[in-house]
């Protein structure tokens, strides 16, 4: 059978004729084919488009995770700054509170031990003898030293009266030792000068002489070695 035969018992289905029961079956079949064909790649596509899109979506997801995670971090250590920032300040303004008179408290320490040298340098015998003039004088003093004090101690000023008491750098300086076998060692025998503080602070040390040669202090008592002499500790007294 030649070509032309083959193309003549088989025409396209463009030159088949639609009268023709075949024919027409012919092209509902193609038809079909055709419509399933542009479906199955519709659905491909769409399925495709749909991964891409999920896949897209998972990655912009972690990425938000991740900033969402970065945030949160952020937000947490600014709140703890922020609480830190409070503690603070509430701190020092209670410090401020506390110990804004500090510095004028200590110029006050200065003024009171004038006072006493005021009162020691009158002379003893004359006192004694009841002369009128230096009996005002001393009562006057010591009547301008007690309400200094007490002004003090109302703004949180106490005085160290560390006599008797172990040795504490934290507030005494030694001045000297006093050789004493009788007492434990870096106990506080005198004190030349008082101490002072303000709150938790301490304003001025109190300058002692502590033994030296006694017994040692008992374990867990938290002997403490007198500190080198403070030269301006000196100058204040």
């Amino acid at each position: 059978m030649t070509e032309e035969k083959k193309h003549h018992d088989a025409p396209d289905l463009d030159q088949r004729d639609l009268k023709n029961p075949r024919d027409r079956d012919a092209l509902k079949r193609a038809a079909d084919d055709f419509l399933k064909s542009r479906k199955a790649e519709e659905y491909a596509m769409a399925q495709e488009e749909e991964e891409q899109a999920q896949a897209a979506s998972s990655v912009e997801l972690d990425a938000l995770r991740g900033e969402n995670g970065d945030l949160r971090d952020q937000l947490l250590r600014l709140a703890a700054d922020m609480e830190n920032l409070r503690k603070r300040t509430a701190r020092d303004v209670h410090d401020a509170r506390s110990y804004s008179v500090a510095n004028f408290a200590r110029d006050m320490l200065s003024v009171s031990d004038n006072l006493k040298r005021a009162l020691e340098a009158i002379p003893a015998d004359a006192l004694a003898n009841g002369d009128a003039g230096f009996k005002a004088l001393a009562e006057g003093v010591e009547m301008t030293e007690r309400s200094m004090m007490s002004a003090l101690e109302r703004h949180g000023v106490k005085k160290i009266e560390p006599q008797g008491q172990r040795f504490d750098p934290n507030f005494h300086q030694a001045m000297y030792e006093i050789p004493n076998a009788d007492v434990p060692h870096n106990t506080v025998l005198q004190v030349a000068q008082a101490g002072f503080v303000i709150g938790d602070r301490m304003l001025r040390p109190a300058l002692v002489g502590v033994s030296k040669g006694g017994p040692k202090q008992a374990a867990g008592e938290g002997q403490a070695e007198p500190g080198p002499i403070n030269s301006q500790a000196e100058k204040d007294a």
